[in-house]
């Protein structure tokens, strides 16, 4: 996929959940990251603490990692929170570099999510 349209495809998916979710502006790559680690865990409340939204965030990037194989699903603790291991060391890059990483693997959550439980949008 070429830079524009991995963007593109980036601005998409920020697109379909400012809308699904009725909101002014777009998300973005830390508010889908916290999307993505309430979808993992499962459920829904409306006062989680900032540890927990900092838990999210980290749960969100191991399942998005763990498609390349970086990351393995062990199991749910007896809260019912999602918990990886580290299996491969990540190539070091910069910020910029970590960010396009997150956003294209964001991309492809969304993509497969489509693909299994039907368009989200609307």
């Amino acid at each position: 996929m070429t830079d524009w349209e991995q963007d593109f495809a980036y601005q998409r998916v920020r697109h379909l959940v400012k809308d699904r979710f009725r909101r002014d502006a777009l998300p973005d790559l830390n508010a889908l990251l916290f999307l993505i680690g309430v979808q993992e865990l499962g459920r829904w409340q409306a006062d989680f603490s900032k540890e927990e939204k900092r838990d999210l965030m980290h749960v969100a990037v191991c399942r998005l990692l763990a498609d390349d194989g970086h990351y393995r699903f062990v199991g749910r603790d007896a809260d019912g929170w999602p918990h990886y291991e580290l299996t491969s060391k990540i190539a070091p890059t910069d910020l910029k570099g970590q960010e396009e990483l997150l956003k294209a693997k964001i991309v492809d959550y969304f993509e497969d999510l489509e693909t299994s439980e039907g368009r989200i949008d609307g």
